[in-house]
């Protein structure tokens, strides 16, 4: 880790050091082991004016609204995590149990006691989402009739002419009917936090497509090809391009405040200073997972994902490099769910709202 430019978590508006994780010696079974990730955050253990602490006949308390899927990090090793967290901060902590939803909730004589091990269940918490999958993704859906007649010409130009090259198949085509444009990721594992983004998504309507795109549609040329590595000869992911017209930079300043409005209310992670605005048309991910959508960087870094096989571009981008897919006019904006197909063959919809 760079001392001057530690890792960095941030919960609501307050920002956390990540420290290196302590290096264990032997091996373990998966079952035997949590990874106590209070080894490697550093904890601020001031007591949070917004925190909801209450006032009882036998001290404080204060409720925790977790997924159940993070009950074994607070937990640890054979309760080692939660133990060593009572004791330093005098408190007790009762998590529902294996099976059960439910809130966690800590007990305490001192008010800074339950406010720090609030805190530190917190950190904890939101270092093991940075690890989960993401669950569902802010999507532009861009599957007219017209894109979807020039894709499937370019799929078929693309196999005939270029058949042979290494890795190409009709597998890593994106579906004609999930093309997209990902403005941001999220993990939701709870239908409260389902239906919470759902609620940030219909304020942002008038908080931000109104005042952004003042009523005016947005419509952008899908043209041109770009791959996401330096060698075209190894390619995992081919994307067509946005262009748009007289320099129109709405949807840039719109799917960059979208990502800060969900990252300030703790439901995104900032992972580039912008987005970048791309439709996927060929994924290698695709030969295993047919309704995949890229990974966030993250993920990419982790042994946890199957492993891919590149394929070689370089003849498409020779003859296909500037291929004109059409005009689109975007029209919705979805929260879509991962790994998922609606009626009319899009990802299936948690949650909408109209663009003009």
């Amino acid at each position: 880790m760079d001392v001057l430019k530690p890792s960095v978590i941030w919960i609501g508006n307050r920002c956390y050091r990540r420290n290196p994780m302590l290096q264990r010696e032997g091996n373990f079974a998966e079952e035997d082991f949590t990874d106590d990730i209070t080894d490697r955050v550093y904890c601020d253990e001031t007591c949070d004016e917004s925190v909801d602490v209450r006032e009882t006949k036998d001290g404080f308390t204060v409720s925790m609204d977790i997924p159940s899927v993070f009950f074994k990090f607070i937990i640890g090793k054979k309760g080692e995590t939660r133990k060593n967290l009572e004791a330093e901060t005098r408190t007790q902590i009762r998590i529902p149990k294996l099976g059960q939803e439910g809130e966690v909730v800590i007990l305490g004589h001192d008010k800074q006691g339950v406010c720090s091990a609030k805190t530190r269940v917190d950190v904890m918490v939101e270092t093991a989402r940075q690890r989960e999958p993401f669950t569902h993704f802010l999507s532009l859906p861009i599957n007219s009739d017209l894109v979807r007649i020039k894709f499937d010409d370019f799929k078929d130009d693309i196999l005939r002419e270029c058949d042979g090259d290494r890795g190409l198949d009709r597998t890593i085509f994106q579906n004609p009917l999930k093309l997209h444009l990902t403005a941001g990721t999220l993990v939701l594992l709870t239908k409260k936090e389902i239906q919470k983004a759902v609620d940030v998504l219909q304020q942002c309507q008038q908080d931000l497509v109104e005042p952004i795109l003042k009523g005016e549609g947005l419509h952008y040329a899908v043209k041109g090809l770009e791959y996401m590595n330096d060698d075209p000869n190894a390619v995992d992911v081919l994307y067509a391009k946005l262009i748009s017209p007289d320099e129109d930079d709405r949807l840039q300043i719109l799917a960059d405040q979208l990502v800060d409005k969900f990252t300030s209310l703790g439901l995104m992670q900032h992972q580039y200073d912008r987005v970048k605005l791309h439709v996927t048309v060929m994924n290698s991910l695709m030969r295993k997972e047919p309704t995949a959508v890229e990974r966030t960087r993250h993920e990419r870094g982790t042994g946890s994902g199957k492993q891919r096989e590149s394929f070689d571009a370089s003849k498409i981008l020779k003859k296909f490099g500037s291929y004109d897919f059409g005009t689109y006019h975007f029209n919705t904006l979805h929260l879509s769910q991962r790994h998922s197909s609606s009626p009319d063959g899009y990802y299936t919809c948690a949650g909408s709202i109209a663009l003009p």
